[in-house]
């Protein structure tokens, strides 16, 4: 098994209904990583000081109460042991000050989150088969 198979995944959503379903997105794309699950940002903030191996990916929502996603992106992309793990923005929003402002305060990519199952699914196998098969994610420091 690679490396790259054992990276957790973090994904920060502060909707279960949207976090089950990239779940079973995942699910469908046979991806065998581990999945941790944060409802907010201040909860992705501590779970990055704890949990080990550090994510090979984070999956990060914008629009979520308390610390949103940008001031978690900031706080991420600032600290020294977690700036280089790779935040893919997943949200709704495909307002251009989001998505100037993510790729500012170094967002990786950018997704707008497809309101329908079937595109969620589509997206969620094109960000496992680019992240997971392609690119070369940093090993933990």
């Amino acid at each position: 098994m690679q490396q790259r198979d054992t990276q957790p995944i973090l994904i920060v959503e502060d909707s279960e209904d949207d976090f089950e379903a990239t779940m079973r997105a995942f699910k469908r794309t046979n991806l065998r990583n581990p999945i941790h699950w944060a409802a907010s940002g201040q909860e992705a903030l501590d779970m990055l000081a704890t949990i080990s191996p550090r994510p090979g990916l984070i999956l990060l929502d914008l629009n979520m109460p308390g610390l949103d996603g940008r001031k978690t992106l900031e706080a991420i992309k600032s600290n020294t042991h977690w700036h280089k793990i790779p935040v893919v923005i997943l949200t709704t929003s495909d307002d251009e000050r989001d998505i100037e402002g993510c790729y500012a305060l170094g967002a990786n990519t950018y997704v707008q989150k497809p309101v329908d199952l079937d595109g969620l699914f589509a997206a969620i196998q094109r960000l496992k088969e680019y992240w997971f098969e392609i690119a070369i994610l940093p090993l933990e420091e």
